[in-house]
């Protein structure tokens, strides 16, 4: 007599589900475990194999574009949705830890935030993180948003929402959307002007990040963002 599919489906993902608290658990059979939450009568591992095979990694299927989980076979709304809120909270669990201390205590939770809300765009945005006197987080702004390689900075605003904030200091974060490529001649150039602009409005620019698909990228490593 065969199994009921509803039978088979709450074994294998109570199985799951202890492998996981075992700390068990494949890679596809993560994903495979997040998509039994938003499918519940389905046996969803091909899906997850698929979706690992085209974007990569799980962290690529969650930061991938919702566009593009749509337009995925066998993504739906309900999915794509899903997958996106699973995205967001992580981004506003690194906000949190950024707004509650100074960032340089750990930059690195700055720079996993970066990654995270960048790396996979598929144009190329400048945000502007505007920082209090402590350097903990206030704001994340998306500053502009241009073309797959390239976008705009308008020094004026950023200094009207700064005074707007109370903001004593500011990070840079832009993306290259098609390139591990490090900083262009015309981004160092163009973030040395501005630094100096900020310094004489003592707007302290804290550092330039730059984030492509595999790396990222720290101004002041490079030497032209100066303490």
């Amino acid at each position: 007599m065969a199994i009921p599919d509803s039978k088979f489906y709450s074994g294998h993902r109570e199985r799951l589900r202890q492998k996981f608290l075992d700390g068990k658990l494949a890679e596809y059979e993560k994903l495979e475990l997040l998509l039994g939450f938003v499918v519940p009568r389905r046996d969803v591992r091909p899906l997850a194999h698929a979706l690992l095979k085209h974007f990569g990694s799980i962290g690529q299927v969650l930061t991938a574009q919702m566009s593009d989980l749509l337009s995925f076979p066998g993504v739906g709304r309900n999915i794509a949705i899903f997958l996106k809120m699973i995205h967001e909270i992580m981004l506003s669990g690194y906000r949190t830890r950024m707004d509650s201390r100074p960032i340089f205590h750990d930059i690195n939770v700055v720079k996993d935030y970066c990654k995270w809300a960048l790396a996979n765009k598929t144009v190329e945005e400048f945000h502007v993180l505007y920082l209090d006197s402590d350097h903990r987080l206030l704001k994340d702004d998306v500053h502009s948003s241009g073309t797959f390689n390239g976008t705009s900075i308008y020094v004026r605003e950023i200094i009207k929402r700064a005074l707007e904030l109370n903001s004593t200091a500011v990070v840079f974060v832009h993306n290259h959307p098609v390139s591990d490529h490090t900083f262009s001649t015309d981004d160092i150039t163009s973030t040395e002007e501005i630094q100096k602009i900020l310094d004489g409005l003592d707007i302290k620019l804290f550092d330039h990040l730059l984030v492509t698909k595999h790396s990222i990228y720290s101004g002041r490593d490079y030497g032209f963002v100066h303490a």
